[in-house]
């Protein structure tokens, strides 16, 4: 399905973006263009993993990311199994691994994982022979939300190469802003983290980001903004006075759009928080990408289930050789 031909795609599993090269990063989004048009055909349908099945294996609450995911292993004809945890045999003590390893026993070919502990997906991928993509674990990444980001920024800017790429809010505590990261730079973008020092990572510096404590200090120089939703349910104490401070430094309302550039874009990875991070006059007006993310995530999850299957095919015939 890519433009591409001079490469050959090999990774069987998704853990992460880190170690992404930018010619996979690429590689990965050129694919994605391939499927962009399924959601316009009258038979919404490509048989590419006919007769695979796909698990999601989903530990955390999840509403874009999981029915995306189904969605697009269904457009490619697999099988989709939809585990949660409230009626499986983890409630009963069963490990991860064995769970994943009886599911496997009955025949699944790709787990899409989502977990509250940070290097479960690789735990996985260590554990069992079936393909493994990361939806999320932990603090640590969430990879197809990045790729999603930059696949939009790329289809309406036409490039990431020297864009101002501003990532605001709950940094310390966001997968999403990591996987950001990681692509954003490898594709050429520049990246500011802009929130209160409480919400900043520790060992910021080793990362190859600016950091702002202020957003209006920044704003007029960015070409596209990314708004983060407090994680409540993470926070461990009270990182900052209150909501409507936060709000008032940091959220992004109409007033303060009209000091950015006119073409900036609006992002968020969902679920917003209206009036709080973002007002909903801006989540809704011209510069917000938002829904375009959501659509765009089909595609970008159809690629990746069509590589990693594509990826462990390669790998059984060089077995078998």
């Amino acid at each position: 399905m890519s433009q591409k031909t001079d490469f050959q795609w090999r990774r069987k599993h998704l853990i992460g973006l880190r170690d992404l090269s930018r010619e996979e990063i690429e590689f990965i989004l050129d694919t994605a263009r391939g499927f962009e048009e399924f959601s316009t055909r009258s038979i919404k349908k490509a048989p590419a993993l006919r007769g695979k099945v796909v698990v999601n294996m989903f530990f955390e609450d999840s509403t874009r990311t999981r029915n995306s995911f189904t969605l697009a292993a269904s457009r490619l004809s697999a099988d989709v199994i939809e585990f949660t945890k409230t009626s499986s045999s983890v409630n009963k003590g069963e490990t991860l691994i064995d769970t994943a390893r009886n599911l496997e026993a009955m025949g699944v070919d790709i787990v899409v994982i989502r977990h509250s502990a940070g290097g479960a997906p690789h735990l996985l991928s260590r554990s069992i022979k079936a393909c493994v993509i990361n939806a999320g674990d932990g603090f640590h990444e969430h990879p197809t939300q990045a790729l999603l980001d930059v696949y939009t920024i790329r289809q309406i800017k036409g490039t990431l190469e020297g864009l101002k790429v501003g990532i605001v809010g709950d940094i310390a505590h966001s997968r999403v802003a990591r996987s950001n990261i990681y692509a954003l730079t490898k594709l050429g973008a520049e990246v500011i983290l802009i929130g209160p020092s409480t919400l900043m990572p520790a060992q910021i510096q080793k990362l190859p980001v600016q950091v702002s404590y202020s957003l209006d200090a920044v704003l007029d120089k960015l070409d596209v903004i990314n708004m983060l939703r407090i994680q409540f349910e993470r926070l461990g104490s009270n990182l900052f006075p209150s909501v409507r401070e936060y709000s008032h430094f940091y959220g992004l309302t109409v007033e303060r759009l009209q000091k950015a550039k006119p073409d900036i874009l609006v992002m968020h990875p969902g679920p917003l928080n209206r009036g709080v991070e973002i007002e909903s006059e801006v989540a809704d007006g011209p510069n917000s990408v938002i829904l375009r993310q959501v659509s765009n995530g089909l595609a970008i999850r159809m690629a990746v289930l069509f590589l990693v299957n594509q990826a462990a095919v390669l790998e059984a015939k060089d077995f078998q050789v």
